[in-house]
C-alpha cells in the first residue's frame, strides 16, 4: 500500500503538468514578434553606430567602472551575463499574455582565439552535438548557401535536452546568417522555423507533440551574435531571446524552475563551452 501511494505521489506532478498542457496562441506569438522587431531594430542602430567609430561590443558602452569590472571578469575567464528588456517610449514591452520572453546577454574572451576560427566552431553545426553535449543532443547541418561573399545563409537541425525538475528534449530547426563585417568583426543571427516537443525520447515510444500544442517550455528562439578579434584574442557576445509558456496557476513549485531559470542556465552554459572547446584546441 505504501508503494503504491508513493508512486502516486510521484506520478501527482506529471499528470496535472500533463492536464496543463500549454497552446501557442496568436496573441502570444505577435507579443514574442513584436519585441524581436524593437530587439532588431536597436541591434541594427547599434551595429550602424559601430561601423562609424562607436563600440561594437555592448559592455563597451557601459561606464569606464563598469567596462573595467567587466573585462577584470573576462580576463579570468568568466562569462559575464545580464537580463535584457526591451523598451518602446520609454516603457518595458516583455510582458506578453499567456507567455514569457526570456532576453540574456552573455560575453566572454577567448585569448589565442582568432576570429576566423571562432566562427568556424560556431557555425559547424554537425560538430554541435559535440562541443555542446549533453543540451545539445544531435546536430545537423541541413543546407548551407553562400548569399555573397560576406554572407552565408545555414539551415540547421538541433536537438536540445534540458533537465530542472523536468526533463525537456526539443526538436528544433534554425536558419542562421553569418556576415563578416571586417577581418575583425563578424555577426550572427538565427531564429527558430521549427520547434517540436518530443515524448519519450530515445525509446521506441518517441514521438513530437503537435508544434505549439505542448508543455510550453520553448516555443521560439531568437540568437545575436557579435565577435571580435583583439587584444589577443577573440571577443564572444551572444543575446538569446526565447517564447515559453506562462507559469500555470498551482505549478509554480515544478514548472517556474525550469521556465526561469533554464534560459540564462543555457546561455551561460553555451558560452561557457565555446570558450572551453576553443582553449582546448590550444594546448
Amino acid at each position: 500500500m505504501r508503494r503504491i501511494v508513493a508512486i502516486l505521489l510521484f506520478a501527482a506532478p506529471w499528470l496535472t503538468l500533463n492536464a496543463h498542457a500549454a497552446e501557442l496562441k496568436p496573441k502570444t506569438r505577435a507579443g514574442f514578434d513584436h519585441y524581436v522587431q524593437v530587439a532588431n531594430a536597436r541591434i541594427q542602430a547599434e551595429l550602424a553606430a559601430s561601423a562609424k567609430g562607436a563600440p561594437f561590443l555592448d559592455f563597451e558602452l557601459k561606464d569606464a567602472a563598469q567596462q573595467r569590472a567587466i573585462r577584470d571578469q573576462l580576463s579570468k575567464g568568466e562569462t559575464v551575463i545580464e537580463k535584457v528588456v526591451e523598451k518602446e517610449n520609454g516603457k518595458n514591452i516583455d510582458d506578453i499574455p499567456d507567455g514569457i520572453i526570456h532576453h540574456w546577454r552573455a560575453t566572454v574572451f577567448i585569448p589565442g582565439a582568432d576570429l576566423k576560427s571562432t566562427v568556424a566552431l560556431i557555425s559547424d553545426y554537425n560538430n554541435n552535438k559535440n562541443v555542446y553535449k549533453p543540451e545539445v543532443v544531435d546536430s545537423k547541418l541541413l543546407s548551407k548557401k553562400v548569399l555573397d561573399p560576406n554572407t552565408t545563409e545555414f539551415h540547421a537541425f538541433l536537438r536540445f535536452y534540458k533537465k530542472k525538475i523536468l526533463a525537456v528534449t526539443l526538436n528544433t530547426e534554425h536558419d542562421a546568417l553569418y556576415t563578416v563585417l571586417s577581418p575583425t568583426r563578424e555577426i550572427e543571427s538565427s531564429h527558430t522555423v521549427r520547434v517540436a516537443q518530443v515524448d519519450d525520447a530515445g525509446t521506441p515510444n518517441e514521438r513530437e507533440k503537435p508544434v505549439g500544442n505542448d508543455d510550453g517550455f520553448m516555443w521560439a528562439l531568437n540568437s545575436y551574435w557579435r565577435l571580435e578579434q583583439k587584444d589577443g584574442g577573440t571577443y564572444v557576445q551572444c543575446e538569446a531571446v526565447s517564447l515559453t509558456r506562462d507559469i500555470p496557476t498551482g505549478l509554480g513549485w515544478i514548472v517556474k524552475p525550469f521556465i526561469t531559470d533554464v534560459p540564462k542556465e543555457s546561455l551561460h552554459t553555451t558560452m561557457d563551452q565555446t570558450r572551453a572547446w576553443m582553449m582546448k584546441g590550444k594546448k
